[in-house]
């Protein structure tokens, strides 16, 4: 099968076509801050790649028809199933939930002399409570309209074969993962050929590793897996900029645990830098007990468990009952590594896989030699209530926000600026 190189409008499918920690994070922010703004904004990190004057119209058109994308009753009925952390209320509330055009905006900004190559800049306004469920479905509209207008030049063939020999060599190496691949996928076809071919692999190699099921709850619904997500950056984010950098990821934790209790607990360590949040985390020995693992999003991967270790071990805490989720960039080169690095100090660790997976191609023209590579692209929250929202991570070069306000958040935790 070929790609569809036409540049029709792309039709959400549902919902559900996301990841579970936005509908986790929704049900949260319903909680705690109803009434708060938020501001989401696009950045392009890959400034020699554009976007045509077409595929951007295509975009708009495609995004003015999600509005008519709500919650089915029979997806409402699984999720009240498959996700008892999700309560009745919040699910008569995403049951109404429409997405509301009017909160987007797209701008074309041409770059070519003859206008139709350039940059796009988009933005995300409205209650954060709204605005949170645009994210996802937005860059994976996007992402597959690129690739079907501008990009053309790969195709699907081998992509089933491809993931299940991905897949058989994880679980043969004992790893446990799950498909984190929505946000960056090339298509929804290719999420759906990566998935079924993942469970081919499970299937062949029963009691081996783990297929640990997917971020994206349409397709745990439609393959009967487990949707699995944690806390994403936003949540800190937000947090800290409603109500200081004092203690910001203890506050986080703390209104987490309001919201979910003794479920849902893996702690994304580093918006404001691991070495923050474990000096943060392990002030309180009973909270560290409690949070069943960590998740490894960004910095040195192999750094990251002997620092685990310590930490745990400075309050006490056996690391050898939690677990560790990496999910930055994650390859089958370097699952492996971090799988045999975790199993020598006996730290369980499972993997959250993406981009590696979803948006892993080849130009047609190089007889699949060179890679076509996927968008480097982000959507961040920007603002909440009109205060900048930044995340600092453990790559300098990933700071994201207001300069001003990362320089004094770094001043104010003692990092290097």
């Amino acid at each position: 099968m070929g790609q569809d190189q036409s540049n029709a409008s792309y039709r959400l499918k549902s919902i559900l076509d996301s990841d579970l920690y936005k509908f986790t994070m929704q049900q949260a922010v319903r909680q705690h801050f109803p009434d708060a703004e938020a501001v989401y904004r696009f950045t392009h990190r890959d400034k020699g790649v554009f976007f045509s004057r077409r595929c951007i119209d295509a975009f708009q058109t495609s995004l003015a028809l999600f509005e008519h994308v709500f919650l089915t009753n029979d997806e409402k009925v699984w999720l009240a199933s498959e996700c008892p952390y999700f309560t009745n209320n919040y699910l008569d509330f995403l049951e109404q939930y429409r997405f509301k055009t009017e909160q987007v905006s797209v701008k074309f900004v041409p770059v070519s002399e003859d206008g139709q190559w350039g940059n796009v800049e988009i933005e995300a306004r409205g209650l954060w409570v709204e605005t949170i469920l645009w994210e996802v479905p937005m860059m994976a509209c996007l992402s597959e309209l690129h690739f079907r207008i501008d990009r053309t030049d790969w195709s699907y063939n081998g992509q089933g074969e491809m993931a299940q020999r991905k897949a058989e060599a994880l679980l043969q190496a004992d790893c446990s993962f799950s498909e984190f691949g929505t946000r960056r996928r090339r298509s929804y076809h290719t999420q759906d050929l990566v998935i079924s071919s993942i469970l081919k692999a499970a299937a062949k190699f029963p009691g081996v590793g783990k297929v640990t099921g997917t971020s994206n709850m349409f397709f745990a619904k439609k393959y009967n897996i487990t949707p699995v997500g944690t806390i994403a950056h936003e949540w800190f984010m937000g947090v800290a900029a409603l109500t200081g950098y004092d203690d910001a990821n203890v506050r986080a934790l703390r209104l987490w645990e309001e919201t979910y209790h003794d479920t849902l607990l893996v702690a994304l360590t580093d918006t404001f830098s691991t070495q923050v949040f474990f000096k943060e985390f392990s002030q309180d020995r009973e909270r560290v007990v409690k949070w069943q693992g960590l998740r490894h999003d960004s910095g040195d991967p192999l750094a990251f468990a002997p620092a685990a270790m310590a930490m745990y071990e400075s309050v006490g805490v056996d690391y050898r009952k939690k677990s560790i989720i990496y999910s930055d960039a994650v390859t089958l080169e370097k699952a492996l590594a971090l799988k045999k690095q975790c199993t020598e100090i006996g730290f369980p660790c499972s993997f959250g896989i993406g981009t590696f997976l979803t948006n892993d191609f080849h130009t047609k023209s190089s007889k699949y030699e060179d890679k076509s590579k996927a968008l480097n692209m982000v959507i961040k929250l920007y603002s909440i209530d009109g205060q900048p929202c930044i995340k600092i991570s453990d790559d300098l070069e990933k700071n994201t926000g207001d300069p001003e306000t990362v320089s004094f958040v770094k001043k104010k935790y003692g990092l290097p600026v």
